[in-house]
Parts: C-alpha cells; structure tokens; sequence
C-alpha cells in the first residue's frame, strides 16, 4: 500500500482555544526595537506596517499598462471593412467616400463611406498593407485624390511598443514567476525555489499499515531493527551503560526480499517521525540541488528529533566517488553524496536522526558512507529458506481464500530460491486462476500453476505449430528431461512439458530438494550435461539442429566462465580469481591478466563445455530407446509428470488418457439416427415443420 504523501513542516503546532480574560492579562512582548505592534494587527500579519508594500496596486498598474499595449497595437488594423485598393478606387470615383476622411497610416489606409440612405453614420474602410508597400500605396491614394488625404505619421510610443512590448511582456512573465517561487521558497512552494526543497514524505502508522506481523522469514533482520524501535521508545534504557543509538542501518539483499517491506513496518511500528525519500530523488537537472535538498532534509529531520529517515535504492547518489563516467567537471551525485556525509557524521552530527537505507548494490558504495558511524550496521536481508518461505506464505494465504487439499508446506518446499516478491505473485496469481475457473476456493493445482507462471512465463496453450517441430522440441525436452532421471547429482525432475510457456517452445522443470547456498562441482558438472542433452537429442532424432537450444549453450557457457574466472575450479589455473571487480562503472571490463592467461582461460572453459557435451552424447545413445519413448509420450500427452518419466525409464506404459482423448470426452455426442419402420413419418426436409393433420 503507498502511503500518501504527508504535508511538510512538522514544527506546526495545533493552536489551542485561549481565554479572552488570561489573553488580556497576558500581553505579548514587544518587537525588535521596542516597536509594539498596532491595536487589531499581529506581527505576522501582511497588513501591518513593517510586512512590506502591497503588491495589489504594483500588479493593477502591470495589467493596465499590458491592455493599454494591446489597444494601441491592434486598434490601428482592427476597425472597419477590409477592402482591397482596387475597391477603395471605384468607391472614391462614385463619391461614396467622404473627401476630408481619407487618412494614410503606417501599415493601413482608412476612409469613411457616406451612405445617407443606410445609415446616418458613415462606415468606416481600411486597406492594410505592409511597411515596404507604402510608398506605393500612397502614390495610388495621390493620384486618385489628387492630393486630398492626410498622412498620420507612426507616433514614438506605437513604435516604442512595437519593438520593446514583446521583450517587456517577457521580462514581466519571468518576473512573475521567478518572484512568486523566491516568495513560496520559506514555504516549501513555488516554482523555482522548490527545487532545493526536499521531496520526501512523512509516514505514520496509519499511512503504512505495516507493522512487524506482516513482515515474515527475515527474523534475524526484524531483531535488529526491533532493537533501534526499542532505542528510540527507551532511550534511557540503553544509555544507561554508554552505549548509543546507532547512526545508520543498511538493508542489503536481492531485490524483492523485503528491504522497503521492512521499513515501512519500522514506520507503523515506531512513534517517531518517519521520512521516506528514494536516492533517484536527491538529483535533479539543476547544479547543487541534490545536497540543498539532503541538507533541507536533515534540517527539518533535526527539529523533528528523534526521527528515522530512509533512503530507498542508496545506491542511486552513494556510488563509490572517483570513477564511473565522470568527465572531469562538477559531478552532482558526488556533490549530493558529500552532503550525506557531512549531515551523517560531520561537525555537527544529526543526533536523535536514524538513516536507514536499502540497496541491492552493497559492491558499488562509497567506503566512506558505509563506515561505521555512519552506517554502524549492515542487515542482510537474503532469500528466506524452506521455513521462511512457509512463513512468508501464510502472511499472504491470510488474505485469500484456501481449499481443503492445499499444503503451504508442499508449496514452500517446492519453491526454492524464491523471494518474498515471488511468493506473493505465485498467491496472487493462484487467486487470479481460480477465480478465472470459477472455482469457491483455491486449490493445489492452482499454485502449481501460479509457480510455473511467476517463474518461466505464461504457458501459450493457442500457439499451434507444425507436425516436425512439435516433434523436434519433444525430442529436445526428452534429452533433458532423461539426463536429468540419470544423473544423481542434479536437481530432481519436476516435470516437462512441449507446451510453450514465456520463450521458450517447451521446458524441463527441475524441483531442488533444499535450498543451495552454494554450487559443487559435481552439480556443475551434472547440470551442464542436462543442458547438452537437448541439442544431442534432437540432431540425433531429426538430423539437424536448430535455435531452441541458444538458451541452453548461454547457460552452459557462463556456467564454465564462472567456474574458472571465479571458483577456481580449473586445475591449470589454479586457485585464483581472474573476474574483474564488478563494479560497472568502467567503459573497458578491468582484466588484470595476460594475454597468455586469456588464451588458457577460454582453452579451459572450452574443455569444460567439450567434457560435458560428450559425456552427454554417450549417455543419451546408450539410453535412446528411453528418449524416444519419452518423446512419443510427450507428443500423446504434451505434459508429463516426474513420475511418469521415471515409468517410461523403467520400460512401464502409461496408462493416463492421452490429450486426444481428453478433447473426444469433451466433444458432446452426436444424436442417434433416427430407425425408419413401416409405421414411422416420413423425414421432413429441414426447416419445415410437420403438418398439424
């Protein structure tokens, strides 16, 4: 739930009901200079004297003067008819045109039109023109007047107006709002004196509507900052042996596990002031903005002490300083991080001010800003294991509505390496599914579903696809799906399916027994096998190879790279690390190696890949009877279980309806003909109904 933004300022106080008989009693002291203020006015009040000249009668005179510019500049070529000169000829040669009214401008022609008949009030003509045809114009008007017409010279303030109005209306906008946004800088408003102000927001409980109840499966991580909650509530408690609050605390982890989750529970939790500001929003197009709003940050967090501040994604102004792609000039995230540290731990520390921040980038930080004193804790917030998963789930299942044969247990075991995010998607799209089917509650295979969704994508059960490649990709997904039976040390089989799901045209699920905090060899090596095993099965099946298996050779490929850049799993490069630091910063990837190291560091990711796909090729032609029996089972069922693939290893049949079964059985049955006797009614022909003799 976002919380909404909060009004800025918290040093307002409500102003209580005074009594008339106390209030007069007591009088309030005079202003500076011994000047008191006037009876019926208060010392803020715009009206008394000392507020400053109104500004009603400055900007009246403004307008004015702007609709008297716009009189005398369209006045001149707005009255009258237009007519053309020829049209001004022939009335001048019929005297329908008064003889003393004719009247040469800069840029227009008038005349008066006398029509007794009509009107007793002569009409007005003008012929426009431009400045470069007036010398011409006034030759024609000579010689059909014979020199009867007066020519008005362009007056200096028309002409004054014409060249200076435009710049003085703009001088007059800009000076509107740059005084208007200077004005509203004091108050947090305005235009241009907003961008120093900081755009954070204040949150409370009732904003958040989290507390440490919604937060589940990062229990290490609520202890902790349980302890700043309890600092902040008892502060006596804690500095009674010494000790102090701690400066800073940085949530680090992978995104989606909870790091924003768990400071909005501090805010719903804490009685203090909670202001909640992203790093994206310290840095804006205008040079100094990002450390004037971190310094109006902490100013305001100060008077407001003690209060918690959290920056989320830190990482946005606290890069390490000194390389990334600055040019040499003025670096404004570097100007916005130095303002951090000073307001952090400075001259003037913030004290009763606790900054919390959240990244998923601890590598890329400045040393300076993750010190202690200023940062004096780092709160890892990982991926939760089987029972923080549990947890996590029954925190959301809370919400919807569960059937009878589903098992949360079942469902976190068989989501390993999820995070929180996921595992709210996968209840959200279980919900979603189930009431997409009509059905009064969720059910088991609804979040087998919702897994299967939130991992690799939506199955597209529409696609229709050719007899070969529907065969082709049967034969990829038994490649891996029987390396995978095969081998011991990989993952267990889940399922395989040809059915299309995200890119991909089919897949093979694997479902891991516990959570892996780190890769073995002997897993590296088998999982990469089970990656060859899809491009071996189908050249051998079709005798040809295709582009379904790009996925498999980029897996394959920075499977091997990391296992020598970074494990040291290569017995001629030794135990040593070659990946460069990740810092992302650089143009040129850092390699500190030779060449001769380069060369032997692809030889060996190539033998790796080699080993591999070789092992695979002898693995995959000794059991090949059991490929194909997989793949025709695939072609029949288009999905298949880990069970019934371990059936069809074994030699078994399976005994499941295939789907051309399932679509006859949904099919509705046609009618019995009908059984024609001596005594029956002859057939009417369709359309026509039977006679009522």
């Amino acid at each position: 739930m976002t919380p909404s933004e909060a009004r800025q300022g918290h040093n307002n106080h409500d102003t209580a009901q005074i009594d008339p008989i106390r209030a007069a009693a007591d009088e309030p002291p005079p202003a500076k200079g011994g000047k008191t203020p006037p009876e019926g006015k208060k010392p803020g009040d715009k009206s008394a004297p000392g507020a400053g000249p109104s500004r009603g009668l400055f900007g009246f005179v403004l307008i004015l003067i702007l609709g008297v510019m716009l009189v005398m500049f369209f006045s001149s070529a707005s009255g009258g008819e237009k007519i053309t000169i020829a049209e001004f000829a022939t009335h001048y040669q019929n005297d329908d045109i008064v003889k003393d009214s004719v009247e040469l401008r800069d840029t227009v022609l008038t005349a008066k039109l006398s029509q007794p008949d009509v009107s007793p009030n002569p009409e007005t003509v003008r012929i426009p023109f431009n400045s470069a045809d007036r010398e011409i114009i006034a030759a024609k008007v000579d010689e059909l007047t014979g020199g009867n017409y007066r020519s008005v010279p362009p007056s200096g303030l028309t002409q004054f107006l014409l060249f200076f109005g435009p710049v003085i209306l703009i001088i007059f906008v800009f000076w509107f709002f740059i005084s208007r946004g200077l004005r509203n800088a004091g108050g947090g408003a305005g235009m241009l004196g907003n961008f120093g102000k900081s755009k954070h927001r204040t949150m409370s409980k009732e904003m958040t509507g989290v507390t440490f109840k919604d937060v589940a499966g990062i229990e290490e991580a609520k202890d902790e900052v349980t302890e700043i909650i309890e600092f902040l509530k008892n502060p006596k408690k804690f500095t009674r042996l010494g000790g102090r609050i701690p400066r800073g605390v940085l949530l680090t982890g992978p995104p989606g596990c909870g790091k924003t989750l768990l400071a909005k529970a501090i805010a719903g939790e804490a009685d203090v002031p909670f202001f909640s500001i992203s790093g994206s929003d310290f840095v804006e197009m205008f040079v100094g903005v990002g450390a004037s709003r971190v310094r109006d940050l902490f100013k305001q967090a100060k008077d407001s002490a003690p209060c918690i501040i959290f920056l989320d994604e830190v990482d946005a102004v606290g890069r390490r300083r000194g390389g990334g792609f600055s040019s040499g000039g003025h670096d404004e995230r570097e100007q916005t991080l130095n303002a951090i540290l000073v307001e952090m731990d400075g001259f003037a520390a913030a004290d009763g001010v606790i900054v919390v921040a959240a990244t998923n980038r601890p590598d890329v930080l400045d040393p300076a800003l993750i010190r202690p004193g200023r940062f004096d804790r780092q709160i890892g917030v990982t991926l939760p294991d089987v029972k923080g998963r549990l947890e996590i789930l029954k925190v959301h299942a809370a919400k919807v509505k569960l059937g009878p044969n589903v098992n949360l247990e079942t469902v976190a075991r068989g989501t390993p390496m999820f995070s929180g995010a996921d595992l709210a998607a996968i209840i959200n799209e279980a919900a979603i599914a189930a009431t997409m089917h009509n059905k009064d509650f969720i059910e088991h295979e609804d979040f087998e579903e919702a897994r299967d969704k939130v991992k690799f994508g939506r199955a597209r059960r529409s696609r229709v696809r050719e007899k070969d490649e529907n065969k082709l990709v049967a034969y990829h997904e038994a490649g891996h799906a029987v390396l995978q039976s095969l081998l011991k040390d990989s993952d267990p089989l889940h399922k395989v399916t040809i059915i299309p799901r995200g890119d991909a045209g089919g897949a093979t699920f694997s479902l891991p027994e516990k959570d892996r905090m780190g890769f073995s060899l002997k897993w590296l090596n088998a999982t990469m096998r089970v990656l060859c095993g899809g491009r071996i099965a189908e050249q051998k099946a079709m005798e040809d190879v295709s582009s379904g298996a790009s996925q498999d050779i980029a897996q394959v490929t920075n499977l091997a790279r990391t296992m020598i850049l970074e494990w040291g799993m290569s017995e001629k490069l030794g135990f040593i690390r070659y990946a460069g630091a990740d810092s992302r910063d650089m143009y040129v990837p850092e390699r500190e190696y030779s060449d001769q190291t380069a060369e032997l560091i692809d030889q060996e990711v190539r033998r790796l890949v080699d080993e591999a796909y070789t092992d695979a090729v002898s693995m995959l032609t000794e059991h090949w009877d059991r490929v194909v029996a997989v793949a025709d089972a695939l072609l029949k069922h288009e999905t298949l279980s880990a069970d019934d693939v371990h059936a069809l290893i074994r030699g078994e049949m399976l005994s499941k309806p295939s789907v051309a079964d399932l679509l006859a059985a949904d099919r509705p049955a046609p009618p019995p003909p009908a059984i024609k006797g001596n005594d029956e009614e002859p057939e009417l022909p369709p359309g026509t109904l039977p006679s009522p003799a």
